[in-house]
């Protein structure tokens, strides 16, 4: 408690307080002090570790679902040579950056934050957490809420016809048992996502039975775990130098693939389609269990390391079924065909529940505002909320290729504040009504529900939020921080 105290007093506020120190809060603690030094900042953590979404996931194989080269911080190398990185050497790669880079010492960990206050008076944030279980307020000057923007401690799950009579055990993966025995065991997993392709072929060998129960099918597509080229380069290069050259051709890669299967849309689908063919059984129904009705990236590509889960498929070790759920018996699922699949354990891999902020309530003077309600400044500020920032990666990428150019963007709003002497920062639309956009440009699920809950995105600079990394990029290097923003 007092480390989270500690210069977060109205006598003596915070400089910044970072909310979350997972990929996000590091990033953000790394760029903001490299730009102002001597700024005096803390992260509190609800966890007790470090890592966030690293820290949460522990399923079996869980792993990063984009490149770890473009995921991994730009100004601290990645050592590995693989490609796609595990979800347990993502949190260790974390934990060490922290403390190689003196942020570990600036981190309280179990602070639940629940609230915030901005009041104009004072130019200043009063935060309302639980530390360690006990009410305590904290005051800062600029609040950084790098939370991410699903629940960590709700995730979403649909309610099934009958599922109280099931004998067998359900499981979360958000919340997997580290007990659990799979071993010899008849899996269902429910869902088709990131999720559920990283479990099946990590359950595959040691179950009795995996099956993938899912209602539509997800576009897959595979990615080497390792390529030549990228051991080459750390092999000549120096550290550094390899690091950046491989993350921002990985990069290019990932937005080319991006901006094809937008730009050719029934071309990407049979290129997709051919490719699972190539993969799977001699025979398989690609068409009904590989072959979405929506166009490639209207949801996120699922990456499968080397087709791991085409190769489970082939290899027997692993079924799809595409079906949907008619109820839960006490030995497995009835399905609306008539089928019945047996299972001992059915792992509901239903998908996220997003939400602003960690779900903390925020005002100014007193008054709530609903992030729904607000525009999106350049994707990370909202419209008259002052000292204010969100950080949001992006959904076509790598998820630290625009939090990082967010941090870079709040560093150098802090240090034209600090110049110029002032105390108060919010972007403003001066009355102007922009045509409203969707923050996330996609069409999953999740986006769906999260409805009216996400800021809105506008038609026109600096209100748009785009999912680009090279026009960001540009963009980042002309910034102007004076744009359509008030200070005081």
């Amino acid at each position: 408690m007092a480390d989270a105290q500690r210069g977060g007093s109205t006598d003596q506020p915070l400089d910044v307080l970072i909310v979350g120190a997972g990929l996000s809060g590091i990033d953000a603690a790394y760029r903001l002090r490299d730009r102002n030094p001597g700024l005096d900042y803390r992260i509190v953590e609800r966890r007790s570790r470090i890592g966030g979404t690293w820290d949460l996931f522990r399923y079996p194989g869980v792993r990063s679902d984009s490149d770890i080269f473009t995921l991994s911080f730009p100004w601290n190398p990645w050592r590995g040579s693989r490609t796609i990185a595990e979800g347990d050497q993502i949190r260790d790669y974390l934990e060490q950056t922290a403390r190689d880079f003196g942020i570990y010492d600036h981190i309280t960990f179990d602070v639940d934050v629940t609230g915030a206050d901005f009041d104009t008076s004072t130019d200043l944030w009063t935060v309302d957490a639980l530390i360690g279980g006990v009410p305590q307020t904290i005051v800062t000057r600029f609040l950084y809420m790098c939370t991410g923007y699903y629940k960590y401690d709700a995730p979403y799950r649909p309610d099934f016809p009958g599922e109280e009579t099931f004998t067998g055990t359900f499981v979360h993966p958000q919340f997997w048992p580290e007990d659990l025995d799979y071993a010899g065991k008849k899996v269902v997993v429910i869902g088709s996502g990131a999720t559920a392709v990283t479990l099946i072929p990590a359950m595959a060998p040691t179950a009795g039975s995996v099956t993938m129960l899912q209602r539509s099918p997800t576009y897959m597509f595979p990615y080497p775990w390792e390529d030549g080229m990228t051991k080459l380069l750390q092999r000549v290069l120096t550290p550094q130098l390899a690091h950046d050259v491989i993350r921002w051709r990985n990069a290019f890669i990932t937005l080319g693939l991006y901006l094809f299967c937008r730009s050719f849309p029934k071309l990407s689908r049979r290129l997709m389609r051919r490719i699972a063919k190539s993969m799977l059984p001699k025979g398989f129904d690609v068409d009904t269990h590989f072959r979405p009705k929506y166009e490639p990236w209207d949801q996120r590509l699922c990456v499968i390391p080397d087709g791991d889960l085409y190769r489970a498929v082939k290899a027997g070790d692993a079924d799809v079924v595409t079906d949907t759920i008619k109820q839960i018996t006490p030995t497995g699922i009835d399905l609306d065909s008539g089928r019945h699949l047996e299972a001992d354990i059915i792992v509901t891999a239903t998908g996220l529940d997003l939400v602003t902020f960690g779900g903390a309530s925020l005002s100014v003077d007193g008054e709530h505002f609903e992030a729904g309600d607000k525009y999106a400044y350049r994707g990370y500020m909202l419209n008259d909320v002052p000292n204010l920032a969100w950080s949001v990666g992006y959904t076509n990428a790598s998820w630290t290729l625009r939090v990082d150019l967010t941090s870079q963007a709040v560093a150098e709003l802090l240090a034209y504040m600090r110049r110029h002497g002032y105390t108060r920062a919010a972007p403003s639309l001066h009355g102007a009504k922009p045509q409203t956009h969707p923050l996330l440009e996609l069409d999953s699920g999740y986006v769906r529900r999260a409805g009216a809950r996400l800021p809105k995105a506008g038609d026109r600079a600096p209100w748009q939020v785009r999912h680009n990394l090279v026009l960001d990029a540009i963009d980042a290097r002309k910034y102007d921080v004076t744009e359509e923003m008030t200070f005081a």
